[in-house]
């Protein structure tokens, strides 16, 4: 328990970190000095290994490295767990080998069964969180020994859910664990009213996109700033599933009926339904994304592609640095009765 902390919930108690705030784990957005930032400032970083390792340097092991250069606070890692690809989990489990020796031990998982990873970390006295969007994966979270849920709401960016953030923490809350709020939070208010909800703090990562740390093309971050709630739509060109995402210009205006550019076709389409070929067919939307959100993350506009947003947008009115845009929200929970 960090004693500096304005506000103790579970998620500081068993992170250490002053403020109930996660910087959450991003592809491309996320660089080392953003996560360095966040912690730094009293948040909770959390690296995006993939990001590391192919998007801002040459390896995860350096990208850490660089971290711990730029603070001692602590800082918590993401782990993508995908059943579908040997190789991939054998990188995956050599990547938490690395976040482990870096002395990470606040662990976000999300896809699949968090078992394996949940083992590891606490045999080396670290915690775990699962990120859900339902209470049938918080169940299974549950019962594989997370310490925590990220309950991923409808106005989240990327891979959002289906439920509003008060329906969704009624949902999860009889499971007994606790929960950091992600999804629509931008400003000390949304906080606030998560915690006062019950939840143990909230993550954020649209919020962090516009600010100075975060190593994406200006294009992105004015795109963030400019937008508003109504500007985030979903597809399922990303991986299958539905990502939230900034409309991008060449996309029809809603109710045309015309179909999106890159959307998957009628092919696709059927694998993604079919019981058997959903997998597969995710792994190729997936892999294709990769390149593409890096481009046009890194590159800006030159290339037409998709940013991921949430709905926070609405909120966001400046690009700011990290430790300015949260000095905010430590005001708000010092103050805070």
């Amino acid at each position: 328990m960090n004693p500096t902390a304005p506000l103790a919930t579970a998620f500081t108690r068993q992170t250490g970190v002053e403020l109930p705030i996660t910087a959450g784990a991003m592809y491309p957005c996320g660089n080392p000095e953003l996560v360095a930032a966040a912690s730094a400032a009293g948040a909770l970083g959390v690296v995006q290994p993939i990001s590391f390792a192919y998007v801002h340097g040459s390896s995860l092991a350096e990208g850490l490295a660089k971290v711990r250069d730029l603070t001692d606070r602590p800082i918590g890692f993401n782990a993508l767990i995908e059943a579908s690809s040997k190789t991939y989990a054998k990188r995956m489990a050599r990547w938490i080998d690395e976040a482990l020796d870096a002395d990470v031990r606040f662990f976000v998982t999300a896809l699949g069964n968090p078992r394996e990873v949940v083992d590891r970390v606490h045999a080396a006295g670290g915690v775990v969180w699962h990120d859900v969007t339902e209470r049938r994966w918080a169940e299974k979270a549950r019962d594989a020994g997370v310490d925590g849920l990220i309950a991923v709401n409808r106005s989240a960016g990327g891979h959002a859910g289906v439920r509003g953030l008060e329906d969704l923490y009624t949902e999860l809350a009889p499971l007994g664990l606790p929960m950091l709020a992600a999804g629509g939070i931008a400003t000390p208010a949304g906080m606030l009213r998560a915690l006062e909800l019950g939840y143990a703090g909230v993550q954020m990562g649209t919020r962090f996109i516009a600010s100075e740390e975060c190593r994406v093309h200006p294009d992105y971050k004015r795109a963030v700033v400019a937008a508003g709630a109504k500007d985030i739509v979903r597809t399922k060109r990303l991986s299958g599933v539905d990502v939230a995402i900034i409309r991008p210009d060449d996309w029809p205006a809603e109710g045309s009926g015309e179909h999106p550019p890159g959307e998957p076709g009628r092919l696709l389409s059927w694998m993604l339904r079919h019981p058997k070929l959903k997998r597969f067919a995710r792994g190729f939307l997936t892999l294709r994304s990769l390149r593409s959100l890096r481009r046009s993350s890194l590159d800006g506009v030159g290339y037409k592609d998709v940013w991921q947003a949430g709905k926070s947008v609405a909120a966001i009115e400046g690009v700011e640095p990290v430790a300015e845009l949260l000095a905010p929200f430590r005001a708000a929970l010092e103050n805070h009765e």
